[in-house]
């Protein structure tokens, strides 16, 4: 039969037409057109159905399906069980793993440090978690303590401590809100007489992660005077000692007491002025902030309060 020496080109495939070996057709299944050729004699089966083959039948060539993407930037992937569109991200989106872990998606990826919380006054407050924050890290700083200026050269005052820090970085995956003490600070004290004690500085906690105690007071007697004890932060990843306070003195002919280096430093700074008795110096000049002791001038002519103690709260993706 001459007529078999090449392929028998049937057109499209007709259920109702009768096949034979080398006859070929093309053929739509699903929405891939392929062509295919007949192996054994056939009639009514569809050379192929879902993209498996008939029996009857073999791939003259294969076609594939139409690209499912639509618009500029789309990708294709594999889905459950055929390859689809991924339409393309929002600006600034990037593209990374499902929470199901199962297929792709496009994303926020704004991660590393938002933004920061600052809580400086004392009393309580409370800290709500930013939404899409994962993790904080956390500063708290406790109250400075006072200063104390003594009324004579024979009984000079001595400063309060830094409040000490604690600082921890915290998963907040499943917490929403910390409640947040912040410590005053410790006043000062000018003019009272004899042996005394300053005021210590308040503790400082975010909740029940980390704490720091405020600055302790000083005291001051005649020779036996000493400063505050700086505070400590407790439960942080780091726990830092504030600067412990000094006794101070008087530089003069009849009790040469040489005047003491400012101490009583937070992890902030922000320690307050010391100054003689006519240095004319506020308030203000003389009050410690962020967790910090209170300066003073000499011969009961002032002394600063304690700063206020601090938590700072930076917020992470």
């Amino acid at each position: 039969d001459l007529g078999k020496i090449k392929f028998n080109w049937r057109n499209a495939y007709n259920g109702s037409t009768p096949y034979v070996p080398d006859d070929c057709v093309y053929y739509t299944d699903g929405s891939v057109v392929s062509s295919y050729i007949c192996k054994t004699a056939s009639q009514g089966n569809a050379p192929s159905s879902g993209g498996t083959l008939h029996g009857s039948w073999d791939y003259l060539a294969k076609g594939q399906n139409a690209s499912p993407t639509t618009t500029q930037g789309d990708l294709i992937v594999r889905g459950a069980s055929a390859d689809g569109r991924l339409a393309i991200g929002a600006a600034g989106h990037a593209l990374k793993v499902n929470a199901s872990a199962n297929g792709l998606e496009y994303g926020d990826v704004s991660a590393g440090l938002q933004n920061m919380n600052v809580y400086t006054t004392a009393g309580s407050h409370t800290w709500t978690k930013p939404s899409g924050v994962k993790k904080v890290k956390v500063y708290v700083t406790g109250g400075g303590g006072g200063g104390m200026s003594g009324p004579s050269n024979d009984n000079p005052g001595s400063s309060g401590g830094g409040g000490g820090t604690a600082i921890k970085i915290i998963d907040v995956t499943s917490i929403s809100s910390v409640s947040i003490t912040i410590g005053a600070g410790g006043n000062g004290v000018t003019t009272s007489s004899g042996v005394r004690y300053g005021n210590a500085g308040g503790a400082s906690s975010f909740g029940s992660h980390c704490s720091a105690t405020g600055g302790g007071a000083g005291y001051a007697g005649n020779d036996d005077r000493y400063g505050g004890i700086g505070g400590v932060g407790s439960g942080g990843d780091i726990n830092l000692h504030g600067d412990s306070g000094t006794s101070e003195g008087n530089d003069g002919s009849n009790n040469p007491n040489p005047p003491a280096s400012p101490a009583g430093a937070s992890f902030w700074g922000g320690l307050g002025m010391y100054g003689a008795n006519n240095s004319g110096l506020t308030q203000a000049n003389m009050n410690g902030y962020h967790g910090s002791a209170g300066g003073n001038m000499f011969q009961g002519q002032g002394a600063g309060n304690g700063g206020a103690g601090i938590v700072v709260v930076e917020n992470y993706k």
